[in-house]
């Protein structure tokens, strides 16, 4: 079965950064495109970044663009967020997601804190 666990997740100051990591495995991960998602506390779950199945293509949220980064490394089956410059409205839970055959399926989540 598919399953996702995202790591890297924590607390840090303003302008700071984070990578964030998420291991994927029971599918094909380099056949289907990746995505990184975010909840804060009230609001709904927002796509923040999302990767090609290749990784040559990759769209962003307007609110992360020139500050986060994702990537893939197929041979890992994992993908990673690379988050710079943080600021507190980026304080979050981020989710990974794979969508197959129309089903969304996601990680647990990990706890993006940023605050001085």
């Amino acid at each position: 079965q598919v399953q996702l666990v995202e790591s890297g997740g924590g607390l840090v100051q303003p302008g700071g950064s984070l990578r964030l990591s998420c291991a994927a495995s029971g599918f094909t991960f380099s056949s289907y495109y990746m995505g990184w998602y975010r909840q804060a506390p009230g609001k709904q779950r927002d796509l923040v970044a999302r990767i090609s199945n290749g990784g040559g293509s990759t769209n962003y949220a307007d609110s992360v663009k020139g500050r986060f980064t994702i990537s893939r490394d197929n041979e890992k089956n994992t993908v990673y967020l690379q988050m710079n410059s943080l600021k507190p409205e980026d304080t979050a839970v981020y989710y990974c997601n794979v969508r197959k055959f129309n089903s969304d399926y996601w990680g647990q989540g990990t706890q993006v804190t940023v605050s001085s």
